[in-house]
């Protein structure tokens, strides 16, 4: 017995006639007469009385009967879902973003999730050595992450780059590393991270001291940091734009080649799912639009 079978079943049973049911189903008569009694047999029991022309369930094809419709329609179930996996129109959408903020990412998701509401979303956030780490483990299928960043293994799709700022709570005018070298630092991340890196690499190529007074990779916290007078901080811009207001200061940095690499990461040679795949494509829109 298998589906072909208890499709044949169910046609023959709702139409009480074989040659009804054999062009309902495209097929000729005795072909689902032969298919029928292949059935009975193989079951040991009758499943039709026939009368006259008509056809009529027996207690036996009754129970046939409704058990076949409902498995005939959790297979068709079953493909549409699978079709709709393959297309992206469900699944879970496994993404990281680093701890510092990616413009746009809140509309982002609602964009997808307005598009694929049948598609659960989560989201981690973290540094970006920790997501490339859960990617690397498929705890996490995609993250959003800022070089520099040891990616071997990793597909790398760059974004954007945006420069750091200089930012205090009180107006100075100051435009250089030299000039900033002499301020007491919040530095955004910790030790061993990109950002930290990049910062700490900018200072050493210019041969300067760094006062470094506290490290932090929650960018609101550092903010609000900056914000009370604890010490100046140097950060993206982006998050200036998000965590800032118009009590602090902010000024570009003329001197060095300070800049924030965004890009997306993803296992390379291996599987991605449909609905990262959508995501993605939404992801490399918004960014091409923005720079329009």
């Amino acid at each position: 017995m298998d589906i072909k079978q208890l499709r044949y079943f169910i046609a023959i049973a709702e139409e009480k006639n074989i040659t009804a049911a054999a062009n309902r189903l495209h097929m000729s008569q005795p072909p689902l007469s032969i298919q029928l009694k292949q059935l009975e047999d193989e079951l040991g029991v009758r499943l039709i009385e026939r009368k006259g022309k008509s056809m009529e369930l027996t207690d036996k094809g009754n129970v046939l009967y409704n058990r076949a419709l409902h498995l005939v329609n959790s297979v068709e179930e079953l493909k549409i879902e699978l079709q709709e996996t393959e297309e992206g129109k469900r699944g879970v959408l496994s993404v990281g973003i680093n701890t510092l903020p990616v413009t746009g990412f809140p509309e982002m998701l609602q964009s997808f999730h307005k598009k694929y509401p049948l598609v659960s979303i989560k989201v981690v956030q973290n540094d970006s050595l920790y997501l490339a780490e859960m990617v690397k483990t498929r705890a996490i299928e995609m993250a959003f992450v800022r070089l520099p960043l040891e990616h071997r293994g990793l597909t790398y799709h760059h974004l954007i780059n945006e420069p750091f700022v200089f930012v205090s709570k009180k107006e100075a005018n100051i435009h250089s590393l030299a000039e900033i070298s002499h301020m007491p630092l919040i530095i955004p991340s910790s030790e061993g991270l990109g950002i930290y890196n990049t910062i700490h690499e900018a200072f050493s190529i210019q041969k300067l001291p760094l006062i470094s007074i506290a490290e932090c990779s929650d960018m609101q916290v550092l903010m609000e940091m900056v914000k009370g007078g604890m010490g100046a901080t140097i950060v993206p811009k982006s998050v200036l734009d998000i965590y800032g207001n118009k009590s602090l200061y902010s000024t570009p940095i003329m001197d060095a080649n300070l800049t924030s690499s965004l890009g997306v990461i993803w296992l390379e040679h291996h599987f991605v799912s449909a609905p990262v795949k959508n995501f993605f494509e939404l992801v490399k829109e918004s960014y091409r639009l923005s720079k329009l």
